[in-house]
């Protein structure tokens, strides 16, 4: 295995790098607390091509590989976490859905101006009632002609209030003999009459990104907006949460490393009793700890990212990446704020923010007891992957550049 990058790996990292430095960094901390994304992000990352990295460049993205995708999510979250959701709900939920799942027709139509960042995509899945439980979601879509009827309300959707389309699964099938088997994806232009939607406030971090709920009362969406088979929308939704999880968890590890970097610069410019505290051991130890989760959680997202790039399912690998780098920001983060002391629990410090940024991540793309129990699955050969009807594109440089 080479676990070397190439060189227009480096040319994203810069490019992505210098972006959320220079563009983001310095209004972060206002735009946290007033609740808000900065209107600039979005678009300069549409300019940037950054919305469709890894996208190949017949469907208007940038035809850059899937380990492209993770490191500039690892970039953005060393910024912000909301700046990498953005990446995570567009590029992961949205258009690479599209990608595996769409008819050529749908991504010509669709996926083409989303890639180009002309329109802007989220996935709705989650309800108020069924997050881990996704089998057993409410919202309905009924056949009636040449279009489904969609009634219902999803909850916690990130860019609900600024995107134009959604991938959103809902049940067609309330009879199935199984739940899971019952349910659809449609993509939704979220302009439709009888869409109404909103943001969230309040909440604990991601104070800087959108996130709200998204309300359907009779939905006239077209047959052919359908994603993949009718009954398909269980597989299509999973398969779109590896993708997810495949971008928090390369966020997460950024995360890692700002805190990492964050309390190295702290504890060498601290004194105590005309000591630096990077001289101490305990501080030492949290610092080293830090270190080591980084480097580990990389390689799980990179393992992840060069299973993606040779077409090959990675459920299981994905998983056990956002587990453990999640968990792992979290512990991080925590241990970032201990290093600052007082001043770690004032904002005049990044760190409170990225732990409180840190937790959401712990829940959202499959809560970290649903990882736990997956890797129980496969630990204990009680799960095995079949092949799905489509499986996530492999990355192809010659078709896709």
């Amino acid at each position: 295995m080479d676990f070397g990058l190439s060189e227009e790996h480096h040319m994203v990292q810069r490019m992505v790098r210098d972006f959320a430095a220079k563009e983001a960094a310095p209004t972060i901390q206002k735009q946290d607390r007033l609740g808000e994304m900065a209107p600039h992000v979005i678009p300069r990352m549409a300019e940037l091509g950054i919305l469709g990295i890894s996208i190949p460049v017949k469907y208007g993205g940038q035809g850059m590989d899937y380990v492209s995708l993770g490191l500039a999510c690892e970039e953005l979250e060393a910024v912000d976490t909301s700046l990498r959701v953005v990446i995570s709900v567009h590029n992961g939920l949205s258009c690479l859905t599209l990608l595996q799942w769409g008819t050529e027709e749908q991504k010509n139509k669709f996926l083409v101006p989303l890639a180009k960042g002309e329109k802007i995509g989220c996935g709705a899945f989650t309800e108020s009632g069924a997050g881990s439980d996704f089998a057993h979601i409410q919202a309905t879509g009924k056949i009636d002609g040449s279009f489904y009827i969609l009634n219902g309300e999803k909850m916690w959707i990130s860019l609900a209030s600024v995107a134009d389309y959604a991938v959103v699964t809902v049940r067609t099938n309330p009879k199935a003999s199984q739940a899971y088997q019952g349910l659809s994806t449609f993509l939704v232009d979220l302009n439709s009459s009888g869409i109404s939607r909103g943001d969230l406030h309040g909440k604990l971090g991601v104070r800087a990104g959108s996130t709200g709920w998204i309300a359907f009362q009779d939905v006239r969406v077209p047959v052919e907006n359908m994603i993949g088979r009718e009954g398909e929308g269980f597989k299509v939704t999973m398969s779109s949460f590896d993708s997810g999880r495949y971008t928090v968890a390369a966020g997460a590890t950024g995360l890692i490393r700002a805190a990492l970097n964050a309390s190295g610069a702290y504890a060498d410019q601290r004194k105590v009793s005309g000591e630096k505290i990077s001289d101490l051991q305990l501080i030492q130890a949290k610092i080293a700890r830090m270190s080591l989760d980084y480097q580990a959680a990389r390689l799980l997202y990179l393992k992840a990212g060069w299973m993606k790039n040779k077409g090959e399912r990675n459920t299981k690998e994905t998983s056990a990446a956002k587990w453990y780098a999640t968990e792992a920001s979290f512990k991080a983060a925590s241990e970032a704020v201990q290093i600052h002391g007082a001043y770690g629990f004032s904002d005049e410090f990044p760190v409170e923010r990225y732990l409180r940024n840190s937790k959401g991540a712990m829940i959202y793309e499959g809560s970290n007891e649903i990882q736990s129990l997956i890797q129980a699955d496969y630990a204990l050969e009680r799960r095995q992957d079949k092949k799905l009807r489509k499986e996530c594109p492999p990355y192809d440089q010659d078709s896709w550049t």
